[in-house]
């Protein structure tokens, strides 16, 4: 590779000091193929290489501010084209959109498991769904909060504009409960009859 003698190349494992002042990775590779790099290079001051610091990126990707705002935005969009739709009233337009959220909250944070990253915990969050691996497994944090607030507010409102008529009722109760149960920290990591074990 290098040309160099076998004495003077760093091999896996150490690490030579850069022109920077900071220590520069060589692990893997002979030194004299790593390339220069200048003080003011952008090379210097991040892990190349490297998409991310996380183990598992499902522990953090529903911290950020910005997701709460999208997912706002999302439901918003969702009731804005149930709402133009002609035919529906606007009880049926709440209760849709209250169903469809809660199914998609439930498919995406209860059903499915594991990570679309390729993680190096060797296979720990397989048979985890996103619920389960979110903030690394602690309860009561601000994005689990806001994950249960969500549903009940929507709830709250489809409750309110359908008059709390019994069918409406019903139906939006039911679906709340499907999402707000399995959030319970009582029910962290249990499969009722079974269902999803695998």
């Amino acid at each position: 590779m290098g040309g160099g003698s076998a004495d003077s190349v760093p091999r896996i494992g150490r690490a030579r000091l850069g022109e920077v002042g900071c220590f520069r990775e060589t692990t893997g590779v002979e030194a004299s193929a790593v390339p220069p790099v200048g003080p003011a290079s952008e090379a210097s001051r991040m892990n190349v290489g490297v998409a991310h610091s996380e183990v598992n990126p499902n522990t953090r990707v529903m911290n950020s501010q910005g997701t709460w705002l999208a997912y706002i935005i999302l439901v918003g969009l969702l009731h804005a084209v149930r709402l133009s739709i002609r035919f529906f009233s606007i009880p049926v337009v709440w209760t849709l959109t209250n169903v469809i959220h809660n199914l998609a909250m439930y498919v995406f944070l209860h059903t499915v498991k594991g990570t679309p990253f390729e993680t190096p915990d060797q296979g720990k969050a397989r048979l985890l769904t996103h619920w389960q691996q979110m903030d690394y497994r602690l309860q009561f944090t601000s994005s689990r909060k806001f994950l249960s607030i969500s549903p009940i507010v929507l709830y709250l409102l489809a409750s309110f504009y359908t008059k709390y008529d019994a069918a409406h009722f019903f139906i939006n109760t039911a679906s709340l409960l499907s999402v707000l149960l399995p959030k319970l920290p009582q029910f962290h990591g249990v499969r009722l009859f079974g269902i999803n074990k695998y």
